[in-house]
């Protein structure tokens, strides 16, 4: 009987034990879950904003679309991966050309990365829109413009611009209008046309979580930006 009870006991602690270490388990999944859920949820928001207080300024007719005397043209890679055209790179310059062409823009400043001499979107960009009869005397290569953030802020620091037209795809304008609203900017943007529903399902989700981190830059972490001239590499 003497054994029996100290055994018992044993059991007893463990049994609790187990119960209790299920119980913080349980609890830790459930917090995990509402922290998913809240973070998703901040992540719509953010994302609803964004489109919806810039809303107004995006056109997608170029005839209503308002003149103005420089275009800011975002940047992105020439080719996707495998080397084949981006689509949402030739659509861009080809809305580029076309608004020159219409007098909507007068110069372009071309914003883009310019990581090295094999890559380098601003060239990328001013060799394209030479082959769709633009003049170099118009473009202005911008080789900082390394995110959208840094293109808009240049645009005002650098470039000393605060009557814009922004061209790129709609989804990435809206990112781009609300930074410049937040900095002193009057733009508005003419949407080049859209690639085809799932071309490139990477570059919406990484949108979407662009836009909340737009307004962290905005609003809080005011990341550092190049305001100098920046060579060519």
């Amino acid at each position: 009987m003497t054994t029996a009870r100290p055994a018992a006991r044993a059991v007893a602690r463990r049994s609790r034990s187990r119960r209790s270490a299920l119980r913080q388990g349980k609890r830790v999944v459930k917090w995990l879950i509402v922290g998913m859920f809240g973070g998703v949820l901040i992540v719509l928001c953010c994302n609803w904003w964004v489109v919806y207080s810039t809303r107004s300024q995006i056109y997608f007719d170029m005839h209503k679309l308002p003149a103005n005397d420089v275009g800011l043209v975002l940047g992105t890679s020439k080719y996707v991966k495998g080397g084949k055209d981006n689509l949402f790179f030739r659509y861009r310059m080809e809305a580029t050309a076309r608004l020159w062409k219409e007098g909507k823009v007068k110069y372009l400043i071309l914003s883009g990365n310019n990581d090295s001499e094999f890559y380098n979107e601003p060239v990328d960009m001013q060799n394209a829109l030479l082959k769709l009869g633009v003049p170099s005397d118009v473009m202005i290569p911008d080789y900082a413009g390394y995110r959208t953030f840094d293109s808009v802020l240049r645009c005002k620091e650098v470039f000393k611009q605060h009557h814009i037209t922004i061209i790129s795809q709609n989804f990435h304008n809206a990112r781009a209008l609300y930074i410049g609203n937040h900095e002193g900017i009057n733009a508005v943007a003419f949407a080049a046309q859209d690639v085809p529903d799932g071309y490139s399902l990477r570059t919406l989700i990484r949108e979407y979580m662009a836009r909340p981190l737009a307004m962290l830059d905005v609003h809080l972490l005011r990341p550092q930006t190049e305001l100098g001239n920046v060579p060519i590499k």
